[in-house]
């Protein structure tokens, strides 16, 4: 059960960290019909609970065929759209004459992204790693849904199940569920606090 919870989390969030940085910097540098619009429904999503959005998402992964796949519960997932809203925010600092002087180099679209965006939002790309990784990495009621197979759960439905049978066992699992977590949080300290400044500066 680590090594799913591990299977499900760090595919989770490399795909959400590159969703969530070509549709940020599409938001905020680029132009195109009802940007606006879109992007207003991407807040109210994020405002929505996950247990909302639960019941549209088994019906679609059961359309594709992915129910009991780890896929049905990595895509979702990847797709969130808090990534989106953190680092839009972060993005829309950045001043445009980058940009501008990028372009008059001859640099596109996606060179200006690799070049000149990504490497100013590392505090917010770190805020999300860490922030994406804990939640997905505490995840229950996803799996119990999706996956309907106890051999694929995550380490997180076991510490449940753990519980109510003996309280030692419990504690020694919680150690070892904490230790993936604490080393995130010990690397990204300082861009997690930078970056959460920065969040919400906007």
């Amino acid at each position: 059960m680590y090594v799913n919870s591990v299977a499900i989390t760090l595919p989770i969030v490399f795909g959400q960290v590159i969703v969530a940085s070509f549709a940020a910097y599409s938001f905020v540098k680029m132009k195109f019909p009802l940007r606006d619009a879109l992007f207003f429904i991407y807040i109210v999503v994020m405002l929505m609970p996950y247990q909302v959005t639960l019941v549209p998402n088994y019906l679609i992964m059961d359309k594709l065929g992915w129910i009991g796949s780890y896929k049905s519960v990595i895509f979702p997932g990847i797709f969130n759209t808090f990534g989106v809203f953190l680092l839009r925010q972060y993005i829309h600092m950045i001043p445009d004459g980058y940009i501008e002087a990028a372009k008059i180099d001859g640099a596109g679209p996606l060179r200006i992204f690799i070049s000149v965006i990504l490497p100013q939002c590392k505090s917010a790309l770190a805020s999300l790693i860490i922030l994406t990784f804990i939640d997905n990495w505490n995840m229950v009621e996803q799996p119990i849904i999706m996956l309907g197979d106890e051999k694929k759960y995550p380490f997180s439905i076991l510490l449940a199940y753990i519980s109510e049978k003996d309280f030692t066992m419990t504690f020694a699992c919680g150690v070892i569920y904490m230790i993936p977590v604490i080393c995130f949080a010990i690397f990204f300290h300082n861009y997690l606090i930078k970056g959460i400044q920065m969040y919400g500066m906007r």
